[in-house]
């Protein structure tokens, strides 16, 4: 039944807590993630115990409060349940018919009192539940349970009640009235540890982010102005501090290496078991282990805005969201209970009309059974699991995504475009080459090339201001300032106009030996730069940028995956060709600026294509959000980052394979699960309305229906959680 209350936030604030939370701490539904509460509780459209968004580093932290409320419950009623049955079961045992010590009178009042703290007490937080579900008009399967056992409970307390306004329909053929006391109480029993058995296995969904969490230390040496180490907690810790990290210590937080030389551990972030080399201006990830060294750092980025901090806030987002195979399971659950309703009330008329004699009491165990077994738990549970276990898997591996649709839409990728400089190659290119036209000094045209890159991000500017650092050139301020996206960039040093960048951008003549000559360094894979001054050529700048080691393996697994890949570059074609030769790439398309990047991409998803776009810088995040499925290198900017649905942390395409594997795995996952839901429920049904009675004289007891019903819920958490031991 579509629910009313699925968007509106402001029911999902009234109802009391029943738990304890953190203050400023967000709560939510894992099956129903729109559901946003200030403080714990149920979520009023399932009734699922609602969980932390982001669970702290200490379970206890989390929800162990509900856990340890309905272990207790479990305990006192398994305590109360097992003389009620072993009671019930001395009536058909005649070796041990106890009921004769009783009349039958105080015997339904012995079963009335086990039973009653049973189902009012340690069941009461299904009935209010499914209260609440009556309220918001969203009945869900604590609706079934409540009317199950609550029927049960509410036919055996008249009976023992009023006896005698019960009709002879109503009696077996002794003349007694039959009791579900032992049903009720046991349903209530198996429901509770189904719960148990399911809050514990959805902890052990987010113990990727706590893992993530526990990566950073709670101190971190402080060196004070004086010199002195000082261990202060990491919240006091602040952009520009120096610290000191000891061999074997947790990096603190984000920023460089200002002295020392080690390697660290940074598998846990990028999930590559290699450790990296660092030495003075190496860049440092909170979290990452020190390796034999001592390391001095000063600190960048702290609490919130740290790569670590940004990896949980992307991996719980990511945990909450819905993929689009789960629209087949909301449509059925929204109209799931209400049928299930319906069967019942057909099956209790059925028996009662068709039935044996008495025809009441199987009647009631057919619906009660009906009503138990179809709970749609397992069915709303089916996808969430698999996508919560999978983006903390992937945490792990290197691999971030952004959200459960770009999970699903990564199987089905059948076309991958790559960006050349970052993305194939290292991102790190050096100047092999300066070339001064006629009338123009070397010593003059790199010092006013780099004066004016120093306000670039681009690597390549970097490359140029490194070059002219090394040869221990005096740099200007730039003014006039101006970049262009895949182009370059312009402006004033030193009382010049200076345009660097391709030759359309620069659009200056060039000499015919220059010409040569930069056409002689692309055919070797180096990328030219043309540098104008006061609208003359200057002269070139060459630039070689090596390709990654891991790109040809990469690019090699997804070619046999039936993968086409695209390089498209706002690099020279030369130059382009020279690095797909070397990889193996036979479509290119070159000097394509970046506006033409997100139109490559729509010309390819409108053929048909499933289109994955993989780059890392500002020039590329207009194609990456264009892409069905945008990648973006860790190692690249911001821009491209906030653009992308999946992270590589490793900032290779390696990551990207890891990336198909989890996505085909888990859609696997989530398929075995709904499999396994409609399974249950399709064959649960017709069980419990009573299919084998005509052939074998069986009839289901509501006892095995609330069994079934628990292990429906638990087999799928469990098929989720095999995620966890998936091999990238």
């Amino acid at each position: 039944m579509p629910s009313s209350v699925h968007q509106t936030e402001s029911l999902l604030f009234d109802d009391p807590p029943l738990r304890l939370e953190s203050p400023g701490m967000i709560y939510t539904c894992p099956m129903h993630p729109q559901v946003r509460r200030s403080s714990g509780g149920n979520c009023p459209i399932c009734g699922m115990t609602l969980e932390p968004l982001t669970p702290g580093p200490d379970p206890e932290d989390a929800a162990h409060h509900e856990l340890r409320d309905m272990t207790r419950r479990l305990w006192v009623s398994g305590a109360l349940a097992a003389p009620l049955v072993a009671w019930e079961m001395t009536a058909h045992l005649p070796g041990l018919a106890l009921h004769h010590l009783l009349s039958p009178q105080w015997s339904a009042w012995l079963e009335c009192a086990l039973a009653t703290p049973v189902v009012l007490w340690a069941g009461q937080p299904f009935f209010a539940r499914a209260w609440a579900s009556l309220l918001h008009r969203s009945l869900n399967m604590f609706s079934l349970i409540a009317l199950g056992t609550g029927s049960a409970y509410a036919y055996s307390l008249l009976a023992t009640l009023l006896p005698q306004r019960f009709p002879g329909a109503a009696r077996d053929t002794g003349g007694a009235i039959p009791l579900y006391y032992e049903a009720a109480a046991v349903i209530t029993v198996l429901v509770l540890l189904g719960q148990v058995l399911e809050l514990r296995a959805r902890e052990r969904t987010g113990g990727a982010i706590r893992a993530l969490l526990k990566l950073a230390p709670r101190t971190a040496h402080r060196i004070n102005a004086d010199g002195r180490d000082e261990d202060v907690p990491l919240e006091d810790v602040h952009p520009g501090d120096r610290l000191r990290i000891r061999p074997g210590e947790s990096v603190p937080a984000d920023g460089e290496v200002t002295d020392g030389a080690t390697a660290v551990d940074e598998s846990m972030i990028t999930g590559e078991s290699m450790p990296v080399d660092k030495s003075a201006g190496a860049k440092l990830i909170g979290g990452t282990i020190n390796g034999a060294g001592s390391l001095l750092m000063r600190v960048e980025r702290v609490g919130s805005e740290t790569v670590l901090a940004r990896i949980v806030r992307l991996v719980a987002d990511a945990q909450r969201s819905r993929a689009p195979i789960q629209r087949l399971a909301d449509v059925i659950s929204g109209w799931f209970v209400p049928a299930v309703i319906g069967i019942a009330a057909l099956t209790f008329a059925a028996w009662l009309h068709w039935g044996p004699a008495p025809g009441l009491p199987p009647a009631l165990v057919a619906a009660v059974s009906v009503l138990i077994i179809a709970c749609p738990c397992a069915l709303g549970l089916a996808t969430p699991m698999s996508i919560m276990v999978a983006v903390g898997k992937g945490a792990t591996a290197g691999v971030l995504i952004r959200n459960a649709e770009a999970l699903e839409c990564l199987a089905q990728v059948d076309t991958l475009i790559v960006d050349k400089t970052g993305t194939l190659t290292e991102g790190k290119p050096r100047v092999i080459a300066v070339r001064a036209d006629a009338g123009f000094e070397e010593t003059t045209l790199l010092t006013l090339a780099a004066s004016l890159e120093r306000s670039s991000e681009h690597p390549l500017a970097a490359a140029i201001v490194a070059l002219a650092s090394v040869r221990g050139l005096s740099l200007h301020e730039p003014a006039d300032f101006k970049s262009v996206a895949g182009s370059g960039v312009s402006g004033r040093v030193a009382g010049h106009r200076v345009v660097v960048g391709n030759g359309a951008f620069v659009s200056a003549a060039t000499g015919e030996d220059l010409e040569r000559e930069a056409d002689a360094l692309r055919r070797q894979g180096a990328t030219v730069m043309y540098v104008s001054v006061d609208d003359r050529c200057a002269g070139i700048l060459a630039l070689a940028d090596p390709i990654k080691a891991s790109a040809a393996a990469a690019l090699e697994s997804l070619h046999s995956e039936h993968v086409h890949i695209v390089m498209v570059t706002g690099d020279n074609r030369r130059t382009a060709e020279a690095v797909a030769r070397e990889l193996g790439i036979t479509d290119i398309e070159a000097d394509v600026p970046p506006e033409r990047k997100s139109a490559v991409v729509r010309r390819l998803r409108s053929a048909g294509h499933v289109v994955a776009m993989a780059g890392d810088g500002i020039n590329d995040a207009p194609a990456l959000a264009a892409a069905d499925v945008g990648v973006a290198m860790s190692t690249g900017t911001d821009v491209a980052i906030e653009s992308a649905a999946v992270t590589l942390l490793k900032g290779d395409l390696a990551g990207l394979v890891r990336a198909r594997r989890l996505s085909r795995a888990t859609l696997r996952n989530i398929r075995q699960n709904l499999a396994l839901a409609f399974l249950y429920n399709t064959l649960g049904i017709p069980l419990a309305a009573g299919a084998l009675y005509p052939w074998f004289g069986i009839l289901l007891s509501p006892i095995v229906a609330a069994a079934a019903m628990s292990l429906s819920s638990v087999s799928v958490i469990g098929n989720a959680l095999r995620l966890r031991a998936l091999r990238l």
